[in-house]
């Protein structure tokens, strides 16, 4: 099961298999792990790695069939929605024109733009980073909110692709908007400051453009920064402060809509307050998997 999970995603643009099928076995990995191998520390992590390796297929497979994709993308609901929010204005547009900078030879980066920037990069790793803080206190917990998020959202990005604010600029829809001046900052500050190396990093993060609703930018980071809050002050206040700071950036470099970032915040919500309603199933799924861990090795 496990080399069958780790296999499914590589090989999913070359199966016949449906792409359920294909994120079934993905998802299947963790739990075989959890029966061939004795409870760890170290098996912990690497089931938490398996669960992300089956979420990454999750989240890029939409986009496997890009025509498709693009046929069935939502592209004016997060703009109405964000005019409202803005009174009237993109709050993307808003920010661009008040911090942006653009000259002669094209964009001037400040020490605004870096913090945002690299606050928008260090995503990949501060979720994770927040998990492995509480493995003390509440691992299973910690590690279950998180997760879900990570889940519930990619489950969204297959029935309901959405188009982030630069994606009308970028493919060149509605010209006659103020969607068709959305930068998308982040690329072009990573084209600037990686050189060559710029599109091979791109290709391992990215795959999915059109996953923009819910932002699980936001809704994880103000995940972690609630579990963080939990293990003492001053760590939730860190949390906060990056969640706030990432929440900031995602809008002003045109990553997402403010809807986008309000949707994540009520995902993390949802899954933090019905929780506890599945503890007890999730308990007894535990159960069983222990029961065959057991199993198998009093076999060995």
């Amino acid at each position: 099961m496990v080399a069958a999970g780790v296999a499914a995603p590589l090989l999913r643009k070359r199966l016949s298999a449906p792409p359920l099928v294909v994120q079934v076995v993905a998802y299947g990995a963790p739990l075989g792990l959890a029966v061939a191998v004795r409870r760890s520390p170290r098996r912990d992590v690497a089931m938490c790695a398996l669960q992300m390796w089956a979420y990454v297929a999750a989240y890029k497979s939409p986009h496997d069939d890009a025509d498709a994709q693009s046929a069935r993308v939502q592209i004016d609901y997060p703009i109405v929605a964000d005019r409202i929010l803005g009174f009237g204005e993109l709050p993307s547009v808003r920010l661009q024109r008040r911090f942006a900078m653009v000259g002669e030879q094209g964009p001037e980066w400040r020490t605004l733009d870096r913090v945002l920037v690299w606050a928008h990069w260090s995503w990949f790793a501060v979720p994770h980073a927040a998990v492995a803080y509480t493995l003390v206190r509440h691992p299973e917990r910690a590690a279950a909110m998180t997760y879900s998020v990570f889940n519930v959202g990619a489950a969204v990005y297959w029935v309901l692709p959405t188009a982030p604010p630069w994606y009308p600029a970028a493919v060149g829809l509605r010209p006659d908007t103020q969607a068709a001046s959305v930068r998308r900052m982040m690329v072009e500050f990573g084209e600037d400051f990686w050189r060559d190396g710029w599109a091979s990093l791109y290709s391992v993060f990215g795959g999915n453009p059109l996953a923009a609703m819910p932002s699980l930018h936001f809704a994880t980071s103000v995940m972690a920064a609630l579990l963080l809050a939990e293990g003492g002050p001053i760590a939730g206040a860190l949390g906060t402060a990056y969640a706030g700071t990432l929440g900031f950036a995602l809008v002003y470099l045109g990553e997402h809509y403010v809807v986008d970032l309000l949707a994540g915040a009520g995902l993390t919500g949802l899954v933090r307050r019905l929780g506890p309603r599945f503890a007890p199933a999730f308990g007894s799924v535990r159960r069983a998997v222990a029961t065959l861990e057991e199993l198998a090795h009093a076999t060995a």
